[in-house]
């Protein structure tokens, strides 16, 4: 059976939702709508609860943002055989790994329980941390306790590795770092796995995807961290696209941010060309990644590549719509707002006096 007869009731399933896909105008006209008009258009009530504080508010708002995408992620999910589905889930269960990460900084931080818990995303049970809701886990002496804890889950390779880094370093920053990696790992050996026509546009699609990650990852540990390059590059996961061994290989021996920027291949040496700063890079790199997803979207035949392209997009757009909210339930200027949702440069007098 061919690609296109095998994958037709999830490519019109994907096309259906790729219709609320933000426009390019979109997030400026939703820039200008006032907090009740947002709530009353995407059903985020929790944004006028004046009764609770404005952090539970902000959680809340995220919670059904977030909701909203997984849940449609298991609607596309359901018509996948399991390779397919097993690629997509695990993309979706990034949102258990940043509950990992905050029980691992609770007990760095020794918060108590409550804190904790309302501080992780609740989760459909086909991507949650099975282990998180455990009082095992809360009780936990401390990092490395956890971790062994987690070591007896379906999470049991990564908490491993993880364990094993933090026993070596004894370092919060090395240890998240070990985490984002070996997520990125799995992903693309799950991608590479695939011997079909899904081949070429998950490619594609997850090698623009890591080419954007490792970009961020190498300018931030060698410039803001400080690493070395070997250090660095020990933290990236290479691309089978722009950013492969060799690339990153010389790129982490760039002793400037200018350098880095000027060396990088076509065609992101012309579209990161002037950058100033990481935020000017993570916003165009970030466009370079979305712009690929785009393509992957509407010019391929490939129902899972297509369906992991609409939920990159769609989480981008949620993110967006996220920090519109966010940044009125603060009472945030309308310049730090567009900075935060990409309608402005973040090297505007207001951004360059907040920061300083």
């Amino acid at each position: 059976m061919s690609i296109i007869a095998d994958h037709a009731y999830l490519n019109t399933r994907v096309s259906v939702m790729a219709t609320q896909l933000f426009e390019p105008s979109g997030i400026a006209a939703l820039s200008r709508l006032p907090l009740a008009a947002l709530a009353e258009r995407f059903g985020l009530a929790a944004i006028l609860d004046d009764q609770q504080s404005t952090r539970a508010r902000s959680r809340a708002v995220e919670q059904s943002l977030i909701q909203v995408l997984l849940a449609e992620l298991l609607i596309l999910v359901r018509p996948m055989n399991a390779a397919e589905r097993a690629l997509v889930l695990d993309w979706g269960r990034k949102y258990a790994l940043f509950n990992l990460k905050t029980l691992i900084r609770g007990k760095l931080y020794d918060l108590d329980q409550k804190e904790i818990q309302d501080n992780l995303y609740a989760l459909p049970e086909h991507m949650r941390l099975s282990e998180e809701v455990s009082t095992e886990l809360f009780r936990a002496e401390n990092v490395l306790e956890l971790l062994r804890q987690l070591e007896a889950g379906t999470h049991r390779t990564l908490a491993r590795q993880a364990r094993e880094v933090y026993e070596q370093q004894r370092e919060p920053f090395a240890l998240e770092a070990a985490i984002d990696q070996r997520y990125y790992a799995g992903l693309l050996r799950q991608v590479t796995a695939f011997n079909d026509a899904n081949l070429d546009p998950l490619k594609r699609l997850m090698g623009a995807e890591l080419d954007r990650v490792n970009l961020m990852w190498l300018l931030r540990f060698r410039f803001s961290y400080q690493l070395s390059a070997s250090e660095t590059f020990y933290h990236l996961v290479p691309s089978m696209r722009l950013l492969t061994r060799e690339r990153l290989l010389h790129l982490v021996n760039v002793e400037t941010f200018e350098g880095v920027v000027a060396t990088l291949p076509a065609p992101l040496d012309r579209l990161l060309a002037g950058s100033k700063n990481i935020a000017d890079v993570q916003k165009r790199i970030g466009a370079y990644a979305a712009q690929e997803a785009h393509w992957v979207l509407h010019r391929t035949q490939s129902g899972v590549a297509r369906a992991l392209a609409y939920l990159m997009l769609r989480e981008r757009d949620l993110l967006l719509l996220f920090a519109l909210a966010q940044g009125q339930i603060l009472n945030l200027p309308s310049a730090a707002i567009e900075i935060a949702v990409e309608l402005s440069e973040p090297g505007c007098p207001w951004a360059g006096s907040r920061a300083a």
